[in-house]
């Protein structure tokens, strides 16, 4: 993914999680090609945030989710690259089938208790627990 601006990308991403684990993506693209994320990526020009938060989980996971609150909010500085103010909300899914999608090369529901197993995005676990979210099991 090229910048398309020499502006901050803004984007949002989605915490889902359901008896002891966590959704997670595997990115296909940098930054963090191969890593395990939060679903996510670039709001539209135009796109309410919870609309980009449901569009981008379905494009790369098959689920729709209905969005929640505001988890908080992240930046992650790549220059020259990437730049991004990322907005992670935490969602509940409401249907669809789990499947990768987009640029993903993988999807699926993560106990939390093989994460540290798993080659994450740098910070996603210090995020995850600013944000309050209990990993413990």
């Amino acid at each position: 993914m090229e910048p398309t601006s020499p502006r901050p990308e803004v984007a949002v991403g989605a915490i889902a999680l359901r008896e002891g684990s966590i959704l997670l993506i595997r990115r296909g693209q940098p930054p963090f090609a191969g890593c395990w994320s939060l679903p996510g990526g670039r709001v539209e020009w135009g796109e309410a945030l919870a609309a980009a938060v449901r569009r981008e989980v379905d494009e790369e996971t098959g689920l729709a989710v209905e969005v929640g609150v505001l988890a908080g909010l992240v930046e992650r500085r790549y220059l020259p690259d990437f730049h991004y103010v990322i907005l992670d909300y935490f969602v509940t899914p409401t249907g669809g089938d789990l499947r990768p999608g987009g640029d993903v090369t993988d999807a699926r529901w993560v106990p939390y208790t093989d994460l540290a197993a798993l080659e994450l995005s740098e910070g996603l676990l210090d995020a995850l627990r600013d944000f309050g979210v209990d990993l413990s099991g």
